[in-house]
């Protein structure tokens, strides 16, 4: 019992001391809080006390600014005032210079005996006589300067443009000429009874003339086949091989090598007059200029100045550049289309609708000769550019195209028959060459085979200057391999 009692009152101590210890917190909370909102309190005293503040500046700056207001109101009204005045005083002056010159005017009507519409008119009248004659020999003085300087002009445009078609570019004809090492090689290319130059011959479809001294005239009215008979001949001599049948390899692998010369010769073109990305066969065609001529005139030589004068007008005409170089470029593209028949112009805007080119640059092509209306000024100067450039002097040297027709024409007459391989005419259209198909034609048969060309020559050419010799020839080769 007495132990209990001990515990109850040791509790009981506990229980105050705690109570004790919560009563002292909570006056330090009660003491801490009343510390926090003192300070707030101070705070927004002075908080309100400077918004206070800033509040009665704002309202004396804005009282200062409608002082200002004010006074500059003020002013304009004074301005508006002085303004109203002296447009008052100005008019009270328009208003008596008015009438003051009606008064002149009256009294100098008086005087004069006329009214002023009257005067007006008479010296109107008057000046007007003095000056007409003044007037119209102005107008001729500058009429004929005009005429002038647009001659003047004119020439300078086409001058200009001739200067700019200046080219570099060598013209050949119908010869090749070719040096030789020594008078040794003209006994090997004649070779044995003649066989390699007659092989030669034969092959390239060429005359060679051997007679002068050192060197070898190649002679053909066909610049292709003269290229490749020279290009033939130049390897034959730096190999030193010359026989039949080495000839004749050599003289395929040629004509596959002018193939790529062509190819190079187009693409050089088109690059020299600024005209890109062209169809391949449109660049072949072009490249076949290099072997080709009118007139005397090499075809490259021809395009690539007039194209050149073309471009040069176009620029002082401001007109479209690009048609009149198409225009130029592509005129006479129908020249070396050998596989079909009709004018060089038909053929020529055939080919260009084929790969469908700009209607304009066809125009261009379709009327430089002016077979048909020219209907632009890109077609105006692709006409004008061609006649410049054929009809300056030097150009064209000698009237050839009736020549290169009637040799083509002769060895057409050749070809047509059965079983012909080949037909060259050489010597100015004198000699015909015909190589026939040995399994086809035999030697009775080429007998025959002359006859029939020679009579359909006279009756083709009823005067031809000379006389036609035609050659038959017939080769019979049998050829085999060895396996070893």
């Amino acid at each position: 019992m007495f132990k209990f009692l001990k515990n109850l009152f040791v509790n009981k101590k506990k229980q105050q001391e705690e109570l004790e210890r919560v009563k002292l917190h909570a006056k330090e909370i009660i003491v801490k809080a009343n510390e926090e909102a003192l300070t707030i309190k101070q705070e927004a005293e002075k908080e309100s006390r400077r918004t206070i503040t800033e509040a009665m500046e704002s309202e004396k700056r804005l009282a200062k600014k409608e002082q200002q207001l004010e006074n500059k109101e003020s002013l304009l009204n004074k301005d508006k005032a002085g303004l109203e005045n002296t447009k008052k005083q100005y008019e009270d002056l328009k208003k008596d210079f008015e009438e003051k010159r009606e008064t002149i005017l009256q009294k100098l009507e008086k005087v004069a005996q006329l009214t002023k519409d009257q005067a007006r008119n008479l010296l109107l009248q008057g000046w007007e006589e003095k000056l007409k004659a003044e007037i119209a020999k102005k107008i001729k003085q500058k009429d004929e300067e005009i005429k002038q300087q647009a001659d003047e002009k004119a020439k300078q445009i086409l001058l200009d443009a001739m200067r700019y078609g200046a080219t570099d570019y060598v013209a050949e004809y119908t010869l090749s000429v070719i040096n030789l090492p020594n008078d040794e090689f003209k006994g090997r290319i004649i070779g044995k009874d003649g066989r390699n130059i007659r092989t030669f011959e034969v092959a390239t479809g060429v005359d060679v003339d051997l007679e002068e001294e050192g060197v070898i005239r190649l002679s053909s009215f066909d610049a292709v086949r003269r290229e490749v008979a020279r290009i033939s001949l130049e390897k034959l001599i730096r190999d030193g091989r010359i026989q039949p049948q080495r000839i004749e390899e050599i003289v395929q692998k040629t004509r596959e090598e002018i193939d790529k010369i062509i190819f190079k010769a187009g693409e050089e073109l088109t690059h020299k007059v600024g005209i890109f990305n062209l169809p391949t066969e449109i660049i072949k065609l072009l490249g076949r200029f290099k072997y080709r001529y009118s007139y005397g005139q090499n075809m490259i030589l021809h395009t690539l100045e007039e194209t050149k004068i073309g471009i040069a007008l176009a620029h002082e005409l401001k007109v479209d550049v690009n048609i009149v170089k198409l225009g130029c470029l592509l005129h006479d593209i129908g020249k070396v289309i050998n596989d079909k028949e009709g004018s060089h112009v038909d053929l020529g805007v055939e080919l260009l609708k084929k790969y469908r080119f700009p209607q304009k640059a066809i125009d261009c092509v379709a009327s430089h000769h002016e077979d048909v209306p020219l209907n632009s000024v890109e077609a105006v100067i692709t006409y004008i550019a061609d006649a410049v450039s054929g009809g300056r002097p030097g150009a064209r040297h000698e009237d050839v195209q009736e020549y290169l027709k009637r040799i083509k024409t002769i060895e057409d007459i050749a070809k047509t028959k059965k079983g012909v391989k080949e037909a060259y005419a050489l010597q100015a259209g004198r000699e015909l060459r015909v190589i026939v198909q040995p399994t086809e034609i035999n030697d009775d048969e080429t007998k025959i085979l002359a006859e029939k060309i020679r009579e359909e020559l006279e009756k083709k050419f009823d005067v031809f200057p000379g006389q036609i010799k035609i050659t038959i020839i017939r080769e019979l080769r049998t050829e085999t391999t060895t396996k070893i």
